[in-house]
């Protein structure tokens, strides 16, 4: 079964981590835009970030058989420095003009602060502007709350639910996402966040319409091929494989579609590491 990774971070991930994704089946990858450990202290660290993501990391990913796109934005967890949020989205233009742009995101709530809701609602508009999908993190702590209020926020702004994708959901936040036309993403950690039984079991509570899965597979303990373990997982607990296929590849391109720039490259060859390793 072939695979569309929906959100990940390859930033932190080596290059033996695109080899086994490919092979366990995922052909192309969307990494949105992230908090890198520390607060950035200047505009132009996050631009030459995009420009990494958009780029070098699309040429990495290509030498191993997968297509990277990227999504581009101010990370909730760095939008207390209003004047440097602002600056940072002021010269944002060039990077989400960028042909391996393909969303906005990851915005939303770390903490569910005033200057968080500023940095949202703004990005929310600027890609509503630009008719791009939006990718939106539900905070890791007061969860419930903080998916509460990003559907609030959605409902006053009057933004195209169908062009959003409501990440991170548990249990607890999936009937708040579910209450809405937006895509409902699920991320897959070996200890925290969801299981592959966890999602199997919100699956067959929810449907599939709209559901995406992730690996996320950031700096922390997280795993890059989350996703081919899902489908092993629930193939054994009973799921046909065209609801398997509708959450680790359908919904996830029927989202992306809704950029111009989404035309992913399923059959990439790796290359012969002799042929660029130096």
């Amino acid at each position: 079964m072939i695979i569309i990774e929906p959100h990940i971070h390859m930033y932190s991930r080596t290059t033996d981590d695109y080899q086994h994704m490919y092979a366990a089946g995922i052909r192309a990858c969307v990494e949105p835009s992230f908090w890198l450990g520390t607060n950035r202290r200047y505009a132009g660290t996050f631009w030459d970030y995009f420009q990494l993501i958009l780029e070098f990391e699309t040429v990495r990913s290509r030498r191993f058989g997968i297509d990277h796109f990227a999504a581009v934005s101010v990370n909730p967890k760095e939008t207390e420095d209003t004047a440097l949020a602002d600056e940072v989205l002021d010269g944002i233009d060039e990077y989400l003009n960028h042909e391996r742009c393909v969303a906005i995101g990851e915005i939303g709530y770390n903490n569910i602060t005033p200057n968080e809701e500023r940095a949202f609602v703004r990005q929310l508009h600027m890609a509503q502007q630009r008719r791009l999908p939006i990718i939106i993190h539900t905070p890791h702590v007061d969860k419930l709350r903080g998916t509460r209020r990003i559907v609030e926020v959605l409902r006053a702004e009057k933004i195209d639910q169908d062009r959003v994708v409501i990440d991170h959901n548990t249990e607890e936040t999936m009937p708040v996402s579910r209450e809405t036309d937006c895509y409902c993403g699920m991320t897959v950690y070996p200890i925290s966040k969801l299981t592959p039984e966890r999602v199997s079991n919100i699956i067959r509570q929810f449907g599939s319409e709209k559901m995406t899965v992730n690996g996320s597979a950031d700096w922390g303990i997280s795993d890059p091929c989350s996703l081919p373990k899902v489908v092993q997982f629930m193939r054994g607990d009973g799921h046909d494989d065209a609801t398997i296929q509708r959450i680790v590849f359908d919904n996830a391109m029927a989202f992306y579609r809704h950029s111009p720039n989404w035309k992913p490259q399923l059959d990439l060859t790796p290359v012969d590491p002799r042929q660029f390793q130096r």
